[in-house]
């Protein structure tokens, strides 16, 4: 009996659970605050800021979204998430390199204290409760060192899909393989019906009844 050809395509979507998105998702909500809490209204900075860390959060929802029918379009807006992040990393730092404000090198405590905290703390909450309290010198050293988290996990997880897209193909690959599965599936089928058919002729002769088919 032929089998039907079993799904090729991965389940799209799913991006609310990658560490990722979150990760985007907060440095989405610390930015928007930011972006309009400090930056005079009107200044094309705000939405620039705003719209980076918007585009770095919507491509991954998108990519995630395309992974079912698209491999090659996952890996691109995942890369168009990761350049977005960057962008606005630097907005971060002209924001205080141009007032003069110090930014945390990478071995403060400050910046130890923010990556161990964003890796134990996923949600948007666990950080807007208090960022209201905080200076923009600070929020801005957070949002940059989150960024760098951000950049360093979106790093790992496009290496992942560059390498599964090598080993295993992209869609159309997987589409072809499944096609030329099934055939030779049908094929098989076939021969084993011929060859069960034939024993059948030769037992029924065997037997003397008049084959008839």
């Amino acid at each position: 009996m032929i089998e039907p050809p079993k799904p090729f395509l991965p389940p799209g979507g799913g991006y609310e659970g990658l560490s990722v998105f979150k990760k985007a998702t907060v440095i989405y909500d610390i930015t928007f605050y930011f972006a309009n809490r400090f930056l005079t209204k009107g200044d094309r900075t705000v939405d620039q800021m705003v719209q980076a860390a918007r585009s770095g959060k919507q491509n991954i929802a998108e990519g995630s979204a395309a992974s079912s029918t698209s491999s090659e379009t996952e890996l691109k807006l995942m890369n168009v998430a990761r350049a977005s992040m960057k962008e606005l990393l630097l907005d971060y730092e002209d924001y205080l390199r141009v007032r003069n404000l110090n930014q945390w090198p990478l071995n403060d405590s400050r910046a130890d204290k923010t990556r161990k905290f964003g890796k134990s703390h996923k949600e948007s909450a666990d950080y807007m409760e208090n960022i209201s309290q905080r200076t923009d010198e600070n929020i801005a050293n957070i949002a940059i060192t989150l960024i760098h988290q951000f950049d360093h996990i979106m790093g790992k997880l496009i290496d992942r899909l560059e390498k599964d897209f090598v080993s295993k193909g992209g869609i159309r690959e997987k589409m072809t393989a499944a096609r030329l599965g099934y055939r030779h599936q049908q094929d098989d089928e076939i021969r084993r019906l011929q060859e069960e058919n034939s024993r059948l002729k030769a037992k029924l002769q065997e037997l003397g009844v008049k084959w008839e088919g």
